[in-house]
């Protein structure tokens, strides 16, 4: 698995539109195409890709901190929104991309800093045009919940095959 660095290493839109989007995040795991910088920023990477479920594997360290020394809601609200999409990107057919329309997260607990986390993103609805997805983030030892979240993302036709 690698990381774009620059633009030229990003995944075009013909590479994009020539997988379905179980294919394309199969491909970003397996590291044949590469995945989004925000990942690195973020200190994420992808763990799962099945139909209808992703999985990251992340750690918040201290450059995603808030004023008070917490992890910042950002970073949750980043994770969440990245695992519950690309959930959503899992089921889009072929010639199809998505984007998200709109996420809420609920943080129930403070991520300890260098605390290992899951992100899972699980589909509750997938359409013609929109995809639900529903998340959580979870420590990878004890398990415990530290946010849960929702999504609707477009899922947008832009070639027919």
């Amino acid at each position: 698995m690698f990381t774009a660095t620059s633009p030229d290493q990003m995944p075009d839109l013909e590479t994009t539109l020539s997988m379905s989007g179980l294919e394309f995040m199969q491909a970003m795991r397996d590291g044949t195409i590469s995945r989004p910088p925000i990942s690195a920023l973020m200190n994420y990477s992808v763990e799962k890709v099945e139909a209808g479920e992703v999985v990251f594997r992340g750690t918040p360290e201290f450059q995603h901190t808030n004023p008070a020394g917490g992890v910042h809601g950002g970073w949750y609200g980043t994770l969440l929104d990245s695992c519950m999409s690309c959930a959503v990107m899992t089921v889009t057919p072929k010639g199809s991309v998505y984007t998200t329309l709109e996420y809420k997260v609920n943080m129930v607990g403070a991520i300890p800093l260098g605390c290992e986390i899951r992100a899972i993103g699980t589909i509750n609805h997938a359409g013609r045009t929109t995809g639900v997805a529903q998340g959580e983030i979870r420590d990878v030892v004890t398990n415990k919940l530290y946010a849960t979240g929702s999504a609707t993302c477009l899922i947008m036709k832009l070639r027919g095959d």
